[in-house]
C-alpha cells in the first residue's frame, strides 16, 4: 500500500524537504540527500548507480506534483530529472540513516568529497 504524506513542506533556508505521514511520523530530508539519491537515469545509471559527489550545499528550488504518483524536484544545481514516487520518498524517509551512512562510505572508498570546492588526492608512497 502506497504511503501518501499528509503534508509536504519545502524549507529553502535549511534546504530541507519535510514529509509528514502522521503526528508521530515526520521526516526531514536534506536536499543533498535527495539529490544524491535521485531516481533519475543520470544518477541511477540504468542499473549501475553513478556516485554523486560535491553536492554539499545544494538546495531545492522547486517541488511540483507529477500526476497523482510522484513529486518532481528541481535542485538549484540544475538537476530536475527523475520523478520521486510516493513509495520511493517513503523508502528514503524510513531508510535515511542507513542510506546516508552507505553514501558516505562510498564517497570515502572512491576518494571523493561532499564539498564541491575540494578534491581528494591519494598519494601512493
Amino acid at each position: 500500500m502506497t504511503r501518501l504524506p499528509t503534508a509536504i513542506n519545502l524549507h529553502k533556508a535549511s534546504k530541507t524537504l519535510t514529509l509528514t505521514y502522521g503526528p508521530a511520523e515526520v521526516y526531514h530530508l536534506p536536499a543533498e540527500f535527495l539529490r544524491v539519491h535521485s531516481p533519475s537515469a543520470e544518477v541511477q545509471g540504468h542499473g549501475k548507480p553513478i556516485l554523486q559527489f560535491g553536492k554539499l550545499g545544494v538546495g531545492l528550488s522547486k517541488i511540483e506534483p507529477a500526476g497523482q504518483y510522484a513529486l518532481k524536484l528541481t535542485f538549484d544545481d540544475g538537476h530536475d530529472s527523475g520523478l520521486f514516487t510516493w513509495d520511493y520518498l517513503y523508502q528514503l524517509s524510513v531508510r535515511q540513516e542507513q542510506l546516508w551512512a552507505d553514501y558516505l562510505d562510498e564517497l570515502q572508498k572512491a576518494g571523493k568529497t561532499r564539498d564541491p570546492a575540494l578534491s581528494v588526492v591519494k598519494l601512493m608512497l
